[in-house]
């Protein structure tokens, strides 16, 4: 958003720098981009002064060119080559002195001393064209004989410095889209300091001088325009624009078209309600109908593109065809030309959400559709309406002819808002007093309806969309107020808070770091995915997907039910580019549509899980001099999985671990509490691969995140200090049956020695024929521990034996 510093100070009396300026429209939420010196013409005419052809002969070695002189009001007569066919002695010309620097486009030429054919030329005398003062090239410009000899040109053609202000608007500010706006925005701020306020043209001077050219008005579709506003204007002359209005809009970077186009250009940028002008012989059957037409009708915008119309599209028409589209652009052939001399002018509200859709679907975005989308003031079409009128008349002249119309069916009222004042104090964090923050409001227009101490009922301005809260009245007064007018304390009072067992953000940071110095990436996907994602997929069903009604294309048209594809896709984008060695991890969301007819309010079937999901690839660890290159496994990903499960305080050896059978993974296990799963891991499936063109083998795990936390929160941590007494190994060689597992041989240890037995671990398996067709060797390893004491050799030696028996009249075991 554009703001000229010449145009504001017509709508607010102000001598601020532009320093000044910069600090304070940046705190009051208008935030300032840049700022840039504008000229209406390139270089300002600086260096070209008026000067009087005193002498002019022909050059004598050339049949085109005559030498002057000319009288700039110098000390000497400038001696001067000029080529023009309608140079004469005794005019008023523009002469560009030595030095000076002349543009022609982007491109700059400097005057030089020179001569030309053997003369001396000490400037040129000037064309139209030659200063961007026009096009003309047939000859020099010749000024009135009234004209001052050696009078700046700048001041004799009143050429304009300005500075444009680049406001970076956020989409909630749009009533600061205008300068009259900004100007209302400013004047609230200054006046907590001076006596100042902002001022709008009148137009009180606004009236229906007769009705010959009546239009009938129609609005078929109440909800897309809930107010509209027009009126006729008659014996237009469409030309140029007056310098002073050419000027303005140059200053903010649009390009003048023609006096009736500026016009509505202007008012819109002043008071941020866009117009249209129509013309008049091109509203057929004297109708204006507004309202939506079939799919696939063809409309021609201004821009001469053919264009097919949504069903959705709200159309301005006449009696016969479309003429516009409303709030976005006009049409080709209802705009005003040079032979245009009625006019019909617009000035209506249309709703944001049908303005926003149509320039998305048609692909358009103009100074109308922007605010439009953001929300403009209802209540604002008719001021609007009356001053462009006026504008009209006074350089286009003409006459109103037509009642004013205004179809506003259902007025829309002010926001009401309930605000206590010693909540905004303390939320500010500074008691400013009642009369400052009522002062505040009422300089926003906010009316004050009703106060019973601190207690404060607001009526809210249609216009600040962004106003409907207590929180918003909150941050309308600290922002005019000054955030920098609140002293940061000397000491910050905080009460107790009590994170919720387990901390959740606490739990991610400690497996995220455990994941990064395990050499993983964290990685964060769009949660908008392909809806095809999900076809023909079993474990994962098309229905349950939560489609965009309005997507910006096929690849972003679901919200995502898992993270599996958004991980592949970074998988895919990173092996096309040889990073093909991968271990990425990433904690989202996933969201669900499963319909429950029991269900009366349809929010209630939208659902949406945490997920924290793992992705390996490639080569376990970069190719080293001491380590061999090694693929990723299975096992490596199930190591990683069980190792965050045992963060979160897990006992592996009681979970659920089962195979699994899915169209997601070629090879799976889940891991679970009772019937509640918490993992899924494994293998992806080669034919999901294949779609993302990966030919290397993937391993991914699926957190449940909820699942985990809820049973995390039953996982008891028991803290042992470090033992004293010194720990004592001994290892069996036992011969058992080969359908003996080492879980058997382990549960039968600890269930014969308790207290003492620490660990038990399988170190050898040794299989031949000589052992027998049907028998193996385990060769397992026993930690044995007092915390107490240190343990004797005859202790040692009964809790071996103890364990020996155990094992021959369990299991049949024999001692190798």
């Amino acid at each position: 958003m554009k703001i000229s510093y010449k145009w504001l100070k017509d709508y607010i009396d102000v001598d601020l720098t532009l320093a000044e300026m910069d600090n304070i429209l940046t705190q009051i939420g208008l935030e300032v981009g840049g700022i840039e010196n504008i000229q209406s013409i390139k270089g300002g005419l600086e260096g070209l002064v008026i000067g009087e052809v005193k002498t002019c002969i022909p050059h004598p070695g050339s049949d085109h060119l005559h030498i002057t002189t000319v009288d700039v009001n110098s000390e000497e007569l400038l001696p001067i080559v000029c080529g023009a066919a309608n140079i004469a002695a005794g005019q008023k010309v523009v002469v560009a002195t030595v030095g000076t620097v002349l543009y022609d486009g982007d491109e700059s030429f400097v005057i030089k001393k020179s001569k030309i054919r053997g003369e001396l030329s000490l400037g040129m005398i000037c064309a139209e064209d030659e200063i961007g003062l026009g096009q003309g090239h047939d000859g020099i410009m010749v000024l009135n004989g009234d004209a001052t000899v050696g009078m700046p040109a700048k001041e004799y053609f009143n050429i304009e410095d300005d500075t444009c202000i680049e406001i970076d608007l956020t989409p909630n500010r749009i009533d600061g889209a205008g300068h009259i706006g900004v100007a209302r925005d400013l004047a609230a701020y200054l006046k907590q300091q001076k006596d100042i306020d902002y001022k709008i043209p009148s137009v009180e001077d606004f009236k229906v001088e007769n009705t010959n050219t009546a239009i009938e008005v129609i609005v078929e579709n109440e909800k897309a325009c809930p107010r509209y506003s027009g009126v006729c204007i008659s014996g237009v002359k469409v030309a140029e624009s007056p310098e002073w209005l050419q000027n303005r809009l140059k200053a903010i970077g649009l390009k003048p078209i023609n006096n009736i186009v500026d016009i509505t250009n202007y008012v819109l940028f002043e008071t941020a309600q866009p117009l249209h002008a129509f013309d008049y012989a091109n509203v057929k059957g004297g109708k204006v109908i507004v309202k939506t037409l079939p799919a696939e009708t063809k409309f021609t915008t201004l821009d001469e593109v053919e264009r097919e119309l949504h069903e959705n599209d709200l159309m301005i028409c006449n009696a016969e065809q479309p003429m516009c589209i409303a709030g976005v652009f006009g049409g080709l052939e209802s705009g005003v030309s040079n032979e245009t001399t009625d006019i019909f002018l617009e000035s209506a509200y249309f709703d944001s959400v049908y303005v926003r859709k149509t320039a998305r679907r048609q692909g358009l975005n103009t100074d109308a559709s922007f605010r439009f989308e953001r929300g403009t003031d209802p209540n604002n079409t008719v001021y609007a309406l009356k001053r462009a009128a006026l504008l009209i008349k006074e350089i286009a002249g003409g006459t109103i002819s037509s009642d004013l119309i205004d179809i506003y069916p259902n007025p829309i009222a002010d926001f009401k808002v309930e605000a206590n004042i010693a909540k905004i104090e303390g939320l500010i964090g500074k008691k400013i007093g009642k009369e400052t923050i009522i002062k505040i409001l009422e300089a926003l227009e906010i009316k004050v309806d009703k106060i019973d101490g601190d207690q404060m009922s607001l009526l809210v301005p249609p216009y600040r969309v962004d106003v409907t809260r207590e929180a918003d009245i909150v941050e309308e007064v600290l922002r005019i107020y000054g955030f920098n007018n609140v002293e940061v304390p000397n000491k910050v009072n905080a009460s107790l808070s009590y994170a919720p067992k387990p901390d959740e953000h606490k739990l991610k940071n400690m497996l995220s770091d455990m994941l990064s110095y395990g050499g993983f990436n964290e990685i964060m996907n769009n949660s908008l995915s392909k809806a095809s994602y999900y076809e023909g997929l079993e474990s994962i069903e098309e229905d349950h997907t939560v489609r965009i009604k309005n997507p910006l294309s096929s690849d972003l048209n679901a919200m995502r039910q898992s993270l599996l594809f958004g991980g592949l896709e970074v998988v895919a984008y990173n092996i096309n580019r040889k990073n093909a060695d991968l271990k990425l991890y990433e904690f989202g969301k996933s969201y669900h549509h499963i319909v429950n007819e029991e269900n009366e309010n349809p929010v209630d079937n939208y659902f949406e899980n945490q997920h924290l999901s793992l992705f390996m690839c490639g080569a376990k660890a970069s190719t080293n001099w001491n380590l061999k290159e090694e693929p990723t496994s299975f096992f490596h990903m199930k190591a990683y999985t069980e190792n965050l499960l045992k963060r979160l305080g897990f006992n592996i050896e009681k979970l659920r671990i089962n195979e699994m059978e899915s169209d997601i993974f070629t090879e799976g296990l889940t891991y679970g509490v009772k019937k509640k799963v918490l993992v899924e891991m494994g293998m992806v499936n080669g034919k999901l691969l294949k779609n993302f063109g990966i030919d290397t083998p993937v391993y991914y795990a699926d957190f449940k995140w909820e699942t985990l936390l809820a049973e995390a929160t039953k996982n008891k941590v028991n803290y042992v200090p470090i033992a004293k007494y010194p720990s004592v190994k001994r290892d069996l060689a036992l011969l058992i049956d080969k359908n003996v597992s080492f879980a058997e041989i382990k549960t039968i240890a600890f269930n014969c020695e308790k207290n003492l037995l620490k660990s038990v671990s399988l170190f050898d398996i040794y299989i031949d024929e000589q052992l027998g067709a049907d028998k193996k060797s385990y060769a397992v390893s026993f930690i044995i521990q007092d915390t107490e004491k240190t343990l004797t050799d005859k202790q040692i030696d009964k809790i071996m034996q103890k364990l020996i028996k155990s094992y021959e009249k369990q299991l049949g075991a024999q001692l190798r």
